[in-house]
C-alpha cells in the first residue's frame, strides 16, 4: 500500500464530517470534481471503498468508519507537533531599553504587568542615554527601547507614551524653597546643574528654544552623570537641578523638590521604539501595555 498523505486525510475528514462533497468542498475552499478525484485516488491506495454514494445522499462504509477516527487521531497530533514547534520558536527573551533621562522607578509599573505577561520570555533591560538605546535598537542589539522625546530616531517606529514635567531640586535652606512653584527668572542668578549636549542632542536643543523664549541664560554647572551625586552637591548649596518630575522618588536631606512654571514646556516625553521591520512576538504586548500604563 502506497504511503497517504495528510492532505488526503484532511479532505477524507471534511468529508465524512458532511457527508456531502459539496458542502465540504466549500469548506476547504475547493471546487468538488478535484475533492471527488481525492476521495477516489485514496481509496483506490487504500484498495477500498470509504464512502457509499447513491441518490440519497453520502454514507461512510464499514472501512470509512474505521479510518475516520484514527484519521482524526494522526491529524490532531500533526496539529499539536505544529503549535510545539511554533512555541519553541518563541524568543526567550525580550531586549528592552530603558532611557536614563526619568527615574527607573517611573518603569517599575509596566515592567511588572509586562513580565507577568510575557510567560515564556525573560525582559533583559539596558539603562543608558536616549540616543545609544536608539543606536543599539537600529542594529539589533536590542528589540525595543523607551527613550526620551525629542531625539533623532531616524528611521524608527515611535510610538509617542506619557510626558514627565521638569521641576526644580534645590537645598532645602535657600529662600525660594518656602514657595510651592518657581519660575526659571527667579533662578535666573543661581548656579544650575545641566547637562552636557552630548547625551541628548535633541532634547538639549528643545530645552534651549524654550530658555531663550524666556530669556534664561544662568551659570549653568556641568551635570555629574550620575543623579544621586547630583543631588548630594544640591544638598550641599552647590547649586540647583531641573530634573523630571520623576526624580522626586530619590529622598535625600537637605534637597527639596518644587514645581516649575515652565515644567510643562521642558517636559521629557517617552516613546517607544523599535524597528519597523521586526516581528518579535512580544511587541504588540509590549505596546498595547506601555500604552496603559505609562
Amino acid at each position: 500500500m502506497k504511503t497517504l498523505d495528510t492532505h488526503a486525510l484532511t479532505l477524507f475528514c471534511a468529508v465524512a464530517r458532511c457527508l456531502n462533497f459539496r458542502q465540504a468542498a466549500e469548506q476547504l475552499h475547493m471546487t468538488q470534481p478535484p475533492l471527488s478525484r481525492a476521495i477516489k485516488t485514496l481509496e483506490e491506495r487504500l484498495g477500498t471503498r470509504l464512502f457509499e454514494r447513491n441518490t440519497q445522499g453520502v454514507a461512510l462504509t464499514d472501512a470509512g468508519r474505521t479510518l475516520l477516527p484514527q484519521a482524526l487521531h494522526i491529524l490532531q497530533l500533526l496539529e499539536q507537533a505544529e503549535q510545539s514547534l511554533q512555541r519553541d520558536k518563541v524568543p526567550t527573551r525580550l531586549r528592552l531599553g530603558l532611557t536614563s533621562s526619568v527615574e527607573a522607578g517611573l518603569f517599575r509599573p509596566l515592567l511588572a504587568v509586562l513580565e507577568s505577561s510575557l510567560e515564556r520570555c525573560r525582559v533583559e533591560l539596558t539603562a543608558a542615554p536616549s540616543p545609544r538605546l536608539i543606536a543599539a535598537v537600529r542594529k539589533g542589539q536590542l528589540d525595543a527601547a523607551l527613550i526620551a522625546l525629542p531625539s533623532a530616531t531616524f528611521e524608527l517606529a515611535v510610538l509617542p507614551l506619557a510626558s514627565d514635567p521638569m521641576m526644580l531640586a534645590m537645598p532645602a535652606g535657600h529662600p525660594l524653597a518656602r514657595k510651592r512653584k518657581v519660575a526659571l527668572a527667579e533662578i535666573v542668578h543661581e548656579p544650575v546643574y545641566w547637562f552636557e549636549r552630548s547625551r541628548q542632542p535633541a532634547f538639549f536643543d528643545h530645552c534651549q528654544q524654550v530658555y531663550e523664549r524666556h530669556g534664561f541664560a544662568p551659570a549653568f554647572v556641568r551635570e555629574p552623570l550620575d543623579h544621586h551625586v547630583l543631588l548630594s552637591e544640591v544638598a550641599a548649596g552647590k547649586g540647583m537641578a531641573l530634573l523630571p518630575d520623576s526624580f522626586r522618588a530619590l529622598r535625600l536631606d537637605g534637597v527639596v523638590y518644587r514645581q516649575l512654571a515652565q515644567g510643562d514646556e521642558l517636559a521629557t516625553k517617552l516613546g517607544l521604539a523599535w524597528r519597523s521591520d521586526s516581528s518579535h512576538p512580544a511587541l504588540p504586548v509590549l505596546r498595547q501595555l506601555a500604552l496603559s500604563d505609562l
